[in-house]
């Protein structure tokens, strides 16, 4: 006859013991989060690295970007096996388990689980697809119309204007000078369409144009990136002094911000410029 008890009873201990290396481990990649956030918004090189990744991986949360800056100094494009299988790619079993630690959503239920991802150079399988957009095409049309569409105020024409576009805070209105090239344009447009967004039309009273630029600017950055777009890193001088004095966690909201803007208009103008293939009915012949 089977020994229920102890049967339960093993399993009871093992469970516990999984749960408490769960938690461990869950507890140690936060701490190794929190240490990596600290080091991007206290070091410019840090932060210009932070938004290479972040920019070449919109998806993630920044938190899932800085865990994977001090994981894998190598890293470009990561995921999970999940994501490279949705793309076409597979890691060989070669790889399995050299990838790095990141949080992702739970599959059973609400909350984060422990994760492995793997480097573009750890998998194999369709080549990647990039998304560039180009001067003077239909596409670069359709992404600054999606962008200005995010604009949180009215938009304005100054051909007087010495810059392609800006954001003025006093009258709460984006002005462009449309005689600009299509690249710095939409480089401009995302400058000020972000800080339109940050001052939430005067109800953001914390809002001051010059705090906020470098996060303007880093979502102009992201946006750029992940489309091609040809823009110079914003000047990260001041940088670490606009972090001075904040804890880990808003540091990490702060990142967050930054990061969900960009991923939301982001997803918008991929949706705007890529061709929508329409549902034909097949063509049935006759008898």
């Amino acid at each position: 006859m089977a020994n229920l008890e102890e049967i339960v009873s093993r399993k009871t201990e093992n469970d516990s013991q999984w749960k408490a290396r769960q938690q461990a481990d869950r507890e140690n990649l936060m701490a190794l989060q929190d240490a990596a956030v600290m080091e991007i918004t206290s070091s410019p090189e840090a932060y210009s690295h932070y938004l290479d990744l972040q920019g070449d991986n919109p998806a993630y949360s920044a938190g899932n970007i800085a865990l994977a800056m001090v994981q894998d100094g190598d890293v470009t494009v990561f995921g999970t096996k999940e994501k490279w299988k949705m793309l076409g790619r597979f890691v060989p079993v070669s790889e399995n388990g050299n990838g790095i630690h990141i949080f992702a959503r739970s599959t059973f239920g609400k909350g984060y689980t422990l994760a492995d991802a793997y480097d573009v150079r750890q998998t194999q399988g369709r080549p990647m697809k990039e998304v560039k957009l180009e001067n003077d095409t239909r596409e670069m049309e359709s992404a600054m119309a999606t962008l200005l569409n995010y604009a949180a105020c009215q938009v304005v024409i100054d051909k007087e204007l010495h810059t392609p576009a800006v954001y003025d805070p006093q009258r709460m209105e984006v002005a462009i000078n449309p005689d600009y090239p299509d690249g710095g344009m939409f480089a401009a447009i995302a400058t000020a369409v972000a800080h339109s967004r940050l001052h939430g039309k005067g109800y953001n009273t914390q809002y001051e144009y010059a705090e906020c630029d470098l996060d303007a600017q880093s979502v102009s950055y992201l946006l750029c990136r992940r489309f091609g777009v040809k823009r110079e890193l914003p000047d990260l001088a001041e940088m670490p002094a606009l972090y001075e004095g904040w804890d880990t966690q808003e540091r990490r909201q702060a990142l967050d911000q930054i990061q969900k803007m960009s991923k939301q208009i982001g997803a918008s103008v991929e949706k705007s410029i890529t061709p929508q293939r329409s549902r034909v009915p097949m063509q049935h012949s006759g008898r």
